[in-house]
């Protein structure tokens, strides 16, 4: 019989995951199922673009089918809560699904009601909807004070506040208004960017551009009337616009179902991606505990390794597979290809047509290059590969 394996979410991880199975495994060892609420495939780091105007919002989405291997069936419903013991998913609207392999790629969503008048009383890109209604924000600001500020941490992007920042000083200038505006950039660390190394290239470049960081600021409240911030350590920012990246929380149903650790997210084990307790169910990407970014780059890199534990534990258990395994491309695979090791590779604009990269892992802290027109062309080239490529397994 072959193998019900069943993926929840159409994103970078879930759509790269599917497309690898099917190229991977023995053909009629499994049936592969991808679960989305909407059957849409949305390019989330484009959103950044779309609040600045320099993107049109048309070319972030696509039909996650066709995106999808043709042997790959998808199911347009959401996930209510899995039953582990019973290896069965209970669906909004279709009832239930049964698998014999999982993997969790739900991402992660913005949690705006944890801070009281967030929503109200600031912006956001973390969606289509609020990058757009930046966007019109930005479109009818003439001056004043500017806040951009972390409202709840871990978050997904974790560079993306920073890229912002950069960006909308080079737009400001643009527009011959960056004399009138104050920014202000407040960072719950002690430093600018989540990762040190990253943060003693931007910060000199902060000062530079006359972005001023503010340190130690922990968002408790934001006050839509009065456009003031007030911190959890007793400060009072007042501003006229204020982008503030919300706190992030795993899906709900996840937390139903009793797989989230203390932290709130996907407990899963660093190296093979297995959720922890759960034999053949694996987590990856933005809904996960590792101490990692939250991005598309992430789940890229961790979905070759879920696979090729999906493609052992099939291929094992079963003999019959093995004579067929012969009509497939035969290929050593290391062992260090079971293995995540942390891998992220991102990049980071500096405005003004530069940009850098940052590689690490979980070992080795980046040490990003000095930014330059190079890095900017290449990220540039990325976004306009990216539906040929990535979702489709092709890098």
């Amino acid at each position: 019989m072959p193998e019900e394996i069943v993926i929840l979410g159409g994103g970078v991880g879930g759509t790269l995951t599917a497309n690898l199975l099917d190229k991977r495994l023995p053909k009629g060892s499994a049936r592969i199922k991808i679960v989305d609420p909407m059957g849409i495939h949305v390019y989330q780091p484009g959103f950044l673009y779309v609040a600045l105007g320099l993107a049109n919002s048309g070319w972030l989405s696509r039909s996650l089918r066709s995106l999808l291997r043709p042997g790959i069936e998808v199911v347009i419903d959401s996930a209510v809560k899995i039953d582990a013991k019973s290896k069965k998913i209970l669906l909004e609207r279709d009832g239930e699904l049964s698998y014999d392999r999982l993997v969790i790629a739900t991402g992660s969503y913005s949690d705006e009601q944890k801070v009281p008048g967030l929503h109200e009383g600031s912006y956001n890109f973390y969606s289509m909807a609020e990058a757009e209604r930046l966007r019109e924000a930005l479109n009818n600001f003439t001056g004043g004070t500017i806040l951009i500020g972390i409202a709840g941490m871990p978050y997904k992007c974790p560079p993306a506040p920073v890229e912002f920042a950069f960006l909308l000083d080079e737009m400001l200038r643009k527009r011959k208004i960056r004399d009138k505006t104050r920014i202000r950039f407040l960072s719950p660390l002690n430093r600018a960017f989540t990762i040190e190394s990253a943060s003693k290239m931007v910060q000199p470049l902060f000062e530079e551009r006359g972005i001023e960081l503010e340190t130690f600021v922990n968002v408790d409240t934001v006050d839509p009337e009065k456009h003031e911030l007030t911190s959890i350590e007793g400060e009072t920012y007042s501003y006229d616009l204020a982008v503030l990246v919300p706190p992030h929380r795993a899906a709900a149903f996840l937390v139903d179902s009793g797989l989230v650790d203390k932290s709130g997210w996907l407990a899963v084990d660093p190296n093979t991606l297995e959720v922890v307790g759960q034999e053949g169910m694996y987590g990856i990407g933005d809904t996960t505990n590792l101490p990692i970014s939250k991005s598309g780059s992430t789940a890229h890199f961790e979905s070759p390794v879920v696979v090729e534990q999906i493609r052992r534990s099939i291929v094992g258990s079963n003999t019959n597979l093995l004579s067929s395994i012969g009509r497939i491309k035969r290929r050593s695979v290391s062992p260090s290809k079971l293995r995540y090791k942390g891998k992220v590779t991102c990049f980071l604009e500096t405005g003004h047509r530069k940009a850098t990269i940052l590689i690490f892992n979980y070992d080795k802290p980046p040490n990003p290059p000095k930014p330059s027109v190079v890095w900017h062309l290449a990220k540039w080239f990325f976004n306009r590969i990216y539906w040929i490529t990535v979702p489709r397994g092709r890098v």
